[in-house]
């Protein structure tokens, strides 16, 4: 169970509405790196994870993960909020307007549907752990990317908190995985799965 804060982790107050930026900003919604893939991914993958703590962690980071989908859901609304007819069709935000209006649904930039094809859950500590860390560091190279593709300081500054995010998570499932490791056969940390075998 959760307690939900009704304010949003980093503040998003867009003044501008850009609905091409809307476009391609998207993509940390339910892109295959954005922000739903990995809050599915840490809350799926805990159930398997024998280690209370490293457990502990994936549950405190995919929870953050939500709130991260909500300030990037803020980013999308924010965009393409008051828009005319003229403004969405210039943009060529007309072609997601047709489906959803100016609702926020979960898609990559290329218009590809959220999918859970996106995550894993193995059900392997080590296996898991890999994952989240190429996970946290693709994430970080699309807020790179968007970064790069903006100059408006309204949202370049809960961009950059983000990608700030991706690089400490990346950090705390190395320090799992390093304790995973130092719980198994430092000869082979392969022999068994600690979550399945016995």
């Amino acid at each position: 169970m959760w307690t939900y804060e009704k304010k949003l982790q980093f503040p998003v107050n867009i003044k501008n509405p850009d609905p091409s930026f809307a476009k391609i900003v998207i993509s940390q919604v339910g892109g295959p790196d954005g922000e739903l893939s990995a809050s599915m991914r840490y809350l799926n993958q805990r159930y398997a994870m024998p280690y209370d703590r490293v457990r502990a962690m994936l549950t405190d980071i995919g929870t953050e993960e939500l709130a991260h989908l909500e300030m990037v859901a803020a980013i999308v609304y924010q965009l393409t909020r008051n828009l005319s007819m003229e403004e969405i069709k210039a943009s060529g935000f007309d072609v997601y307007y047709v489906d959803h209006t100016t609702g926020v649904w979960p898609q990559a930039a290329s218009g590809a549907p959220f999918t859970s094809s996106y995550f894993q859950s193995k059900g392997d500590p080590i296996a898991d752990l890999v994952e989240d860390m190429a996970a946290e560091q693709k994430a970080r190279v699309t807020y790179d990317n968007l970064l790069r593709a903006t100059n408006d300081p309204d949202i370049i500054q809960p961009l950059t908190f983000l990608r700030e995010r991706e690089i400490v998570h990346f950090q705390r499932f190395g320090e799992a995985l390093d304790y995973v490791q130092s719980q198994l056969d430092s000869c082979n940390y392969y022999q068994y799965n600690p979550a399945f075998d016995k």
